[in-house]
């Protein structure tokens, strides 16, 4: 029969294996997403954008939760021509992080392309305040100058 003792020394070593376990497995997670990441922003700067796609969704398959992939990915679909899909994105961004200004810009973006200003000066509006909020005042006052041009243009 096992004493005390030995029965504690059993349950401390498990518990170091699992943890030691765990920290191989989200360091190889790790490891894996990250270069899956900067191969597709290799890819994107090289305008391979289906080849970009296909990483950033991997990446997406890895960590659900990264936005900025989910950023990339909008962009990399935009370059493609699905508007559709690059929106989706982009609102999905703006849903799951209301306080990320990269949403809105970009959703504003794809707006302006398609010409429906009315909504991308609301997007533009709302990036400008949280720009602000997050004290990055010389964005801030770029999307500032660019609302005043859209709304000379509008008169």
């Amino acid at each position: 029969m096992l004493n005390n003792l030995q029965l504690t020394d059993i349950l401390a070593t498990i518990a170091v294996l699992v943890s030691i376990t765990l920290l191989i497995y989200f360091a190889l997670k790790t490891l894996i997403t990250s270069n899956a990441f900067q191969t597709g922003v290799n890819l994107y700067q090289q305008k391979d954008y289906q080849g970009a796609e296909a990483a950033f969704r991997r990446v997406i398959s890895i960590n659900s939760t990264n936005d900025v992939v989910r950023l990339f990915l909008g962009d990399t679909l935009r370059e493609q021509g699905k508007i559709a899909e690059a929106t989706e994105l982009f609102q999905e961004v703006i849903r799951r992080s209301p306080k990320n200004p990269q949403g809105y810009l970009r959703l504003a973006n794809i707006l302006m392309e398609q010409e429906q200003q009315a909504q991308a000066k609301t997007n533009l509006q709302q990036a400008q305040e949280l720009l602000q909020k997050q004290r990055q005042p010389e964005t801030a006052k770029k999307i500032a100058r660019l609302l005043e041009q859209m709304e000379s243009k509008s008169n």
